[in-house]
């Protein structure tokens, strides 16, 4: 996995943010595991509940083209207009969302402030108690 590319992927994806309301810019690449990779970037509308967050943007998209195996997303954030990025975790739906598709022991989460600066966590470790798939198994 080329984690510098993912990064500059996401980086890109966060220019197409639409942020009116926050300001605050993310975008994320989510690497399949046959090697794609699926970009999104935040979209907020004025009632708020109906927006959608950059990585939950990025499995939608590659789920409706029937992708469902997943390696690594790369998540960046920040105020917009700002080039300094600062390290953006997913927030919980983003993380339930992953749940439902991921290994949470394998999947990698690379929050990142530039190619060169960032953290890799697992699933399992920013959602140690999931409730996921699995779970619902007889």
């Amino acid at each position: 996995m080329d984690i510098e590319l993912l990064i500059q992927k996401a980086m890109k994806a966060r220019e197409n943010a639409y942020t009116p309301y926050s300001g605050f810019q993310v975008g994320a690449a989510l690497l399949t595991d046959d090697g794609q990779i699926f970009t999104g970037c935040n979209i907020e509308s004025a009632s708020y509940t109906p927006s959608n967050c950059a990585e939950r943007t990025a499995f939608f998209k590659a789920v409706s083209e029937g992708i469902r195996e997943f390696q690594a997303i790369a998540i960046v954030g920040g105020p917009a207009g700002r080039e300094e990025l600062e390290i953006c975790a997913p927030c919980g739906v983003c993380r339930q969302v992953m749940m439902e598709f991921c290994d949470p022991k394998t999947f990698e989460i690379i929050l990142a402030k530039n190619p060169k600066e960032y953290q890799t966590f697992t699933l399992k470790e920013l959602l140690p108690l999931g409730f996921g798939p699995k779970d619902l198994e007889r």
